[in-house]
């Protein structure tokens, strides 16, 4: 650790002891059309401030969009960029472990993307981590929170839609009431509408192109929420700040708002502009004159949805929402708040897919009685214990296709989907525990199993037989049994039930589901 922290300021530098326990720390994000630097002081209670930032253009999502990966042209002029970035770091004398580097859509896109990551290492000590759609979404939702909490309480009343849109994608979340009823990433950006606009010959054909393509996108969405009913629009990205910053009217320091129609005005004055007006008229840099248009235009087709009355920009980012992580670290509050988010999402998904609500909620009840229960005998964490909620809500998804087989019809629509803050990887044990609900336990020729690390196998097996054993006490779809308490007697569980009820299904269900159970925990399941 350095003795002192140096915090610089315009004109002077203030030297602060470490026995205040302050980091500086660092978020870089490799976007299609920018690296940009956040440097930023966090204090030990988590508050936070930035003290600078920096962007240069890249080439990038240019490169990737059009031919699939990254040239050595662009790898060239990302790596100068990068260490110009690292030698300003070096002098802020922020340390490597503090150094945090995020790569959006155009590297996850780019065929040699993890050649193009182990140059970045080798020639700056940079790791790179490149984030998934869904993940981006979280980040985004943590920055869009700062900056509307206090002073939008509505942004936590309505139906909302959270819109980000990128050079090679578009992140889209929608609350219903404050609750996360979706988050997509679609592979919609302002480089791949200009790319298919030079292709088709003209702007009117991008317009038409980006009509279509929101039209399906909206109906799409219109199946979790009617976006005729969002009556809250905030947009997120570089073009809706550009736009704030000359039309809107600040709210705070991390938001303005800008009225629907002066956007509207707006966008119509300048949807003829060349890259060329758009620098000269409005004064912002080549770079994010390229973009600026298109953006705008994407922007105005999907406030055409709805019957938002403002358009909401927080002064925030991808690069803000990693800091928020960064300084709140395990929030419990906080974390709290996320986990019910991302039961919402899931729930959501359910509805979509006509489940049977009420004994899905019964059964993830019941699960979640058990793991807390069985706290010693299985060792899972809160994250777990969400991820097992999100399965059991799900778990009767697939009889949406067909009843029978339903745990399999299941497992591949979960792990086709998007739920808000869950990883790729979470997505497929989910799925994993949904396939084996029932039927026959794991096998080794199941390649989606065997595919899976052994620790996520090993959560894949504690987690089914929960949500067999719960499914079990369900199986009327009754909602018949309450668990009172959990007795151990030597190698038998004893589930004491509430009432006085006939639960000659739920023992018969019990025969068929427990085996995994006693098989994973040693246990003979039965009711008191």
């Amino acid at each position: 650790m350095l003795p002192y922290l140096y915090q610089f300021y315009p004109g002077w530098v203030r030297l602060t002891s470490m026995e205040t326990k302050y980091r500086l720390v660092a978020v870089l994000a490799i976007g299609s059309t920018s690296i940009r630097l956040l440097v930023a002081e966090i204090a030990p209670q988590g508050q936070w401030q930035v003290l600078d930032k920096a962007g240069k253009p890249v080439t990038l999502g240019r490169d990737v969009f059009t031919s699939g990966q990254v040239s050595r042209e662009s790898l060239l002029e990302c790596l100068s960029v990068l260490q110009h970035f690292k030698e300003l770091l070096t002098g802020w004398g922020i340390l490597d472990r503090d150094v945090h580097v995020l790569a959006t859509s155009a590297l996850r896109a780019a065929r040699n993307r993890d050649v193009f990551v182990d140059r970045v290492r080798l020639a700056t000590g940079f790791r790179i981590a490149i984030v998934e759609g869904i993940e981006e979404n979280r980040l985004i939702y943590l920055a869009v929170r700062f900056a509307l909490k206090q002073d939008l309480p509505q942004f936590w009343q309505d139906n909302t839609m959270i819109i980000d849109i990128g050079g090679g994608a578009t992140e889209i979340m929608l609350l219903a009431r404050g609750k996360m009823a979706a988050a997509h990433s679609l592979r919609l950006g302002t480089l791949i509408i200009e790319q298919q606009s030079r292709l088709a010959g003209g702007s009117a054909w991008a317009q038409r192109y980006l009509q279509e393509s929101i039209r399906h996108t909206a109906e799409f969405i219109s199946a979790e929420m009617n976006m005729a009913r969002i009556n809250t629009f905030v947009g997120v990205g570089s073009d809706t700040r550009i736009a704030a910053a000359l039309i809107g009217t600040e709210v705070n320091e991390h938001c303005r708002i800008i009225p629907r129609e002066a956007f509207m005005a707006f966008v119509q004055q300048v949807q003829q502009y060349s890259i060329e007006t758009c620098v000269q008229k409005l004064h912002i840099p080549y770079a994010e004159a390229e973009g600026f248009v298109p953006g705008l235009l994407v922007y105005r087709q999907f406030l055409e949805q709805t019957l938002a009355s403002q358009v909401v920009v927080p002064d925030v980012s991808l690069r803000e929402g990693l800091l928020i992580d960064l300084a709140l670290g395990v929030d419990p509050e906080l974390q709290e708040e996320f986990f019910s988010q991302i039961i919402a999402s899931a729930a959501n998904l359910g509805r979509k897919y006509h489940y049977d609500e009420a004994h899905n909620r019964h059964v993830a009840n019941l699960c979640l009685f058990l793991f807390d229960t069985l706290s010693p005998e299985h060792g899972m964490n809160r994250r777990e214990r969400m991820m097992l909620e999100v399965a059991a809500l799900l778990h009767d998804i697939g009889m949406f296709i067909r009843g029978e087989s339903h745990h399999k019809h299941g497992q591949y629509i979960v792990v086709n989907s998007e739920i808000f803050g869950l990883r790729r990887d979470e997505l497929e044990i989910i799925a994993n525990v949904i396939r084996y609900h029932r039927g026959s336990p794991p096998s080794e020729e199941d390649i989606h199993y065997i595919a899976l690390q052994r620790e996520d196998r090993n959560l894949v097996l504690k987690m089914a037989s929960i949500l067999r054993v719960a499914d079990a006490l369900d199986r009327g779809h009754a909602q018949q049994v309450s668990l009172l308490k959990v007795e151990r007697k030597s190698e038998t569980l004893v589930l004491h039930t509430e009432g006085n009820r006939d639960l000659s299904l739920e023992l018969i269900g019990l025969v068929e589901k427990a085996d995994l159970f006693q098989d994973v925990f040693g246990y003979t399941v039965l009711l008191g």
